[in-house]
């Protein structure tokens, strides 16, 4: 009767040596079994492992045959601060966030500040994606912290995850740290600044990071001699 040995896995690795090392324990094994003869007077010692991805083994004359018969299917999954919605965009740089800003006109922005080590961030993340997805008319981007300490610092982002709204030249409209308990204030935020307005003028509200580019007011300027 032949024995079967059943390898619980599913995908198979195997180096050199272990194969080798695989196969002498596999001949050292067969020693104890008794010979079966084939039609052809053969002696026959069988072993085998057979499922979708298995190894098949078989002695035949003091020769030991040896077949692989794996898939591997590996895909590299995507970091959770990646799976962004469509209408997220990742800042690497303070350039990149003021043409963002520039560009974004009346759109209302969303920037969050995070941490790929934050749990929090983490955490609140995948319900961020979900308003993302049910405000397309909204624009979010994503602060990577460790990536852009300088504008950080400038912003006063001291906690995270942390938030700034934005709007076209009423420039930043309010900010504020969120966990995923608080969630609500997100949502309270969007309901009253995503409302029906035009205005026209460069973001404000940014900082050390843009010049004043508002005209000065004449009537402030004291008069010349």
């Amino acid at each position: 009767m032949a024995d079967v040995f059943r390898l619980p896995f599913h995908s198979l690795r195997f180096s050199s040596s272990v194969i080798t090392s695989f196969a002498s324990s596999i001949s050292s094994l067969q020693r104890g079994l008794p010979p079966i003869l084939n039609p052809d007077n053969k002696r026959a010692y069988p072993l085998s492992y057979s499922s979708v991805a298995g190894l098949a083994f078989r002695r035949r004359d003091h020769l030991l045959s040896f077949k692989v018969q794996a898939t591997v299917a590996e895909t590299e999954q995507p970091k959770w601060w990646e799976k962004n919605a469509p209408n997220m965009i990742d800042i690497h740089s303070t350039h990149e966030f003021l043409s963002a800003l520039s560009q974004a006109g009346d759109r209302l922005v969303i920037v969050e500040f995070y941490g790929t080590w934050c749990a929090s961030c983490r955490a609140l993340f995948p319900k961020l994606c979900r308003t993302a997805e049910d405000h397309p008319e909204i624009l979010f981007l994503k602060v990577n912290f460790d990536e852009n300490k300088p504008m950080c610092k400038s912003l006063n982002v001291k906690v995270l995850p942390y938030f700034h709204f934005y709007r076209g030249a009423d420039g930043q409209l309010e900010s504020f740290s969120c966990s995923l308990a608080k969630f609500q204030k997100i949502k309270d935020a969007i309901e009253t600044h995503n409302t029906a307005r035009c205005s026209i003028g460069p973001p404000k509200g940014v900082g050390d990071l843009l010049p004043v580019l508002a005209p000065k007011d004449k009537s402030t300027e004291s008069p010349s001699a």
